[in-house]
């Protein structure tokens, strides 16, 4: 279901690229996020002469059945930019949103989020807000890389299992965390 849904924003985003003036519309994919197996795409589109709003998503189905191995998730974020100089070129400001879900077992999370990931399993749901900076530069008419870094707020309620494959409950409860909340070197394809 997930799956179909992202497809059909790719392909709405596209046709409606078709009837978008030069350079108001870029697909990008977080690279970094790709190498922490964070499967990504992401829609920029141009709404003024310095605003542009980005819409990333995030999906990541991998569970190893051989090992307890689980690092599965979903997340939307959302984020409103203003750019310095013009939209899709140089320095910017963000202000984004976010909201997930999360199943992980057998991981190692940094700044220590949950302690036991190792031997048990945390499930359940984020949301959070935070304010990035960044900057982007262009490669060629259609092509650009851009860096960012984001922090804010996250609150996340959570289930805890004793062990990976069971659904014998330990604890629930929610975990209030202040830090980076946006970490992305994308590649960047303008549409228009």
């Amino acid at each position: 279901m997930k799956r179909n849904a992202y497809i059909f924003m790719l392909l709405l985003a596209l046709g409606y690229s078709s009837l978008l003036p030069a350079q108001v519309l870029a697909l990008k994919t977080n690279l970094a996020a790709d190498a922490v197996s964070s499967p990504n795409v992401g829609l920029e589109l141009k709404l003024g002469t310095r605003l542009t709003l980005d819409l990333s998503g995030h999906y990541s189905p991998f569970y190893s059945k051989e090992s307890l191995h689980r690092w599965r998730h979903w997340l939307v974020q959302p984020e409103l930019r203003i750019w310095g100089c013009e939209p899709f070129f140089s320095r910017f400001w963000g202000f984004h949103l976010l909201v997930g879900e999360y199943n992980i077992s057998d991981r190692h999370l940094p700044f220590g989020l949950y302690r036991g990931t190792r031997s048990g399993r945390y499930e359940g749901f984020v949301a959070g807000a935070g304010i990035s900076y960044g900057y982007q530069w262009i490669l060629s008419p259609h092509w650009g890389v851009e860096a960012e870094l984001g922090a804010g707020y996250v609150r996340a309620g959570y289930h805890h299992y004793r062990c990976a494959h069971c659904g014998e409950e330990r604890a629930r409860g929610h975990k209030d965390y202040l830090g980076p909340t946006k970490v992305a070197i994308s590649l960047v394809y303008l549409l228009k």
